[in-house]
């Protein structure tokens, strides 16, 4: 090392120490946050420029003194920062004499970031594989610039495909055109290998994102914190796009962290004016500890609802569930003679003579059930329980109005008239008669009230919602309840649903249980509570004589009873399986051996030096656990994680004849 080396050595040692002085610097292992460093101090930030002014040797490299005044040179600071600390560390050091390097830059430097959306024209590669997964930075959350990237978004090869019935698992000879699809890979491969098939197809994307809360499993780094879940995003919703039909809705669940990060992407990609819905979510009760904290309690999720074309969309009318309406206080008494015959008396005297009672005794008899007692004479005799209500000439046709006055002037009469594709009116001296039997919607199979929905819900969080399909997750699992409402807004029987972060398969399970086809994507392994296994409980199985099904969730509003089918398929992996295996690792000798693998087997970066990597072997296992994991993973190439449908007959990618041929009939080929 020559003496200028050395020199900036010793500076860049000294700096470490300072800038570590500000808590926000260090990270929670003690490391110091460089790319925090670099963007406080492109904000000439007091905490960076008063750490620097305190050390004279400090203050002389980074400022120069012009009639008194300290002026910070920024650009100097910011090449040392961003260039120099890489250069006095072992894992970079090493990094640099493997080849991982471009274009005169390490490629943990080659973020090319733009204002309003850094990484905007970059594709970052998701690679979490464990809901737990929490690290103070996620070592493969790469980011590829465009000329990066050659194969990376190809249609990708299929293996392990299965159908799944009630009948249990067989093997299928070709795909169906109307296949429910369970996808297992990474979510953005996968859109991508979708995107011909199902482009202009789909009438509703629903996806519940990582929320970036950095509790999640996208546990980023403060320096990623905002810019790698917007590339993360941008990348998927670009393609997605592209599969909704003209009149289609996306649809994305989040949480306050990133909304409005979310609305700025979504009204780029969409356009502002396919913003149609905010929706609050109500997730939960002011209970348990959320009481002893101070300040305010937060419940809230949202919903963002975006058309694909704003001329072309036409939500259906749905309704929800609300308390009794006592303006319907008119009974009918003799309801079977005709609507001619037709008298009327007070409901509360009706209710009181069907308890052979009067309505003041009964009140002081029920006391508190009384009104729910009255309810539920109400819902029984729904058809005879009505309102008068008036006629606005302005909102009725001619006909209509006809009718009312001819009902004026026989007001001791009810007249009738039958209207097309809707219900009949039925008026009496020109008071509209409205039914409850028209307001009533049934939910878990109890008939209510009902109101059209707003954007407030807080009637869709079930009691038993973490053991809803049978699978258990005690934080995050969406509610069927919700998702059957979203379908009710936008979908209607027989249309297409897609979700890409599918996560313990909520969506699949609902658009079943209406009665929609469903296509979804999911990269994690949740072990038995995935979503695999809750369409299996779905669809159920036989058991003996018994058919067991899941009844939980909407099952009783959908009348769901178990059945149907879906085909489950996994991207057929390449490089993802070294990936997987580095990611269990345990110890330095386990990643050796997967090194040995990789030597014989896997696809590397074009600049890599294998026979470097062997020769400074010691400085390897000098590294930390998680700098040779991030070491070994960069070393691959992104390009070929799982094999491409155009690499299928390459003897090395080991494709059988079987996967050959599903593949081919997945993508329509001869």
């Amino acid at each position: 090392m020559n003496k200028e080396e050395q020199g900036a050595g010793e500076l860049y040692l000294r700096l470490i120490e300072q800038l570590k002085c500000e808590p926000n610097f260090v990270s929670d292992d003690g490391e110091l946050k460089k790319w925090v460093v670099a963007e406080a101090a492109r904000a000439y930030s007091a905490d960076v420029i008063s750490l620097l002014l305190k050390d004279e040797v400090l203050r002389n490299a980074f400022f120069v003194n012009v009639n008194g005044t300290e002026v910070f040179k920024l650009d100097k600071f910011l090449l040392f920062v961003e260039q120099k600390n890489y250069l006095n560390d072992g894992y970079t050091q090493f990094s640099q004499k493997v080849g991982l390097k471009i274009g005169g830059k390490f490629l943990n430097q080659r973020s090319e970031v733009e204002l309003v959306f850094p990484h905007k024209d970059c594709v970052l590669e998701g690679g979490q594989t464990k809901e737990d997964q929490k690290r103070q930075e996620i070592f493969f959350n790469e980011v590829l610039a465009q000329d990066e990237i050659t194969q990376l978004l190809e249609p990708k090869v299929l293996t392990n495909v299965f159908r799944y019935s009630k009948e249990g698992v067989q093997t299928i000879e070709s795909f169906g055109p109307d296949d429910n699809l369970l996808i297992k890979g990474n979510n953005l491969l996968a859109l991508a290998s979708l995107r011909k098939k199902l482009h202009g197809k789909v009438k509703l994307i629903f996806i519940d994102p990582p929320y970036n809360t950095g509790s999640d499993s996208f546990g980023y780094n403060d320096r990623f914190n905002h810019s790698s879940w917007l590339t993360f995003m941008r990348n998927r919703l670009e393609i997605a796009r592209q599969m909704l039909t003209n009149d289609g809705t996306f649809c994305m669940a989040i949480d306050h962290n990133e909304i409005g990060y979310a609305i700025v992407l979504m009204d780029e990609i969409f356009g502002k004016e396919n913003l149609k819905n905010i929706i609050t979510v109500k997730r939960g009760s002011v209970t348990g500890a959320k009481v002893i904290n101070p300040g305010v309690v937060n419940l809230s999720d949202y919903l963002l609802i975006y058309s694909r074309n704003s001329a072309s969309w036409k939500p259906n009318r749905v309704m929800r569930a609300k308390e009794r309406d006592d303006r319907y206080n008119q009974f009918i008494l003799n309801y079977d003679q005709g609507y001619e015959q037709w008298k009327f008396q007070p409901l509360a005297d009706a209710f009181a003579e069907s308890k052979q009672s009067t309505s003041v005794k009964l009140k002081r008899v029920l006391g508190n059930r009384y009104e729910e007692e009255l309810t539920k004479f109400v819902i029984e005799n729904a058809e005879r329980v009505i309102q008068f209500a008036s006629l606005d000439d302005k909102n009725i046709s001619q006909a209509a109005r006809e009718l009312k006055q001819k009902s004026r002037e026989n007001p001791t009469k009810v007249l009738k008239m039958e209207r097309q594709g809707k219900s009949a009116y039925h008026v009496l001296n020109g008071k509209l008669i409205l039914f409850v039997k028209d307001r009533l919607i049934e939910i878990e199979g109890q008939k209510s009230f009902s109101e059209p929905i707003s954007d407030i819900w807080d009637d869709v969080l079930p009691n038993d919602l973490h053991n809803e399909g049978g699978v258990v997750f005690k934080k995050g699992k969406k509610p069927e309840r919700l998702l059957y409402r979203i379908m009710q807004l936008t979908t209607n029987e027989g249309d297409i649903v897609l979700d890409y972060h599918l996560g313990s398969g909520t969506t699949a399970a609902v658009a079943m249980k209406c009665k929609r086809r469903f296509v979804g994507v999911e990269q994690m392994n949740y072990g038995e509570n995935d979503s695999l296994q809750r369409l299996k409980n779905t669809v159920g199985k036989r058991n003996g004589e018994s058919f067991d099904y899941d009844t939980r969730g909407v099952s009783s509003e959908t009348d769901w009873r178990g059945g149907g089918s879906f085909v489950y398929l996994e991207l057929k992996k390449y490089n993802q399986v070294f990936i997987d295996e580095i990611e269990s690792a345990t110890k330095t000798d386990e990643l050796l051996a997967i090194w040995e693998k990789m030597k014989q087997k896997a696809f590397f970066r074009f600049n890599v030096d294998m026979q470097k990597f062997d020769e400074g072997i010691e400085e390897f296992k000098a590294l930390t656990l998680e700098q040779q994991k991030e070491c070994l993973c960069k070393m691959l190439d992104l390009n070929q994680l799982y094999v491409n449908r155009s690499d299928m007959e390459d003897a090395t990618a080991k494709v059988t004849e079987e996967e050959k041929r599903i593949t081919k009939n997945f993508y329509q080929e001869a």
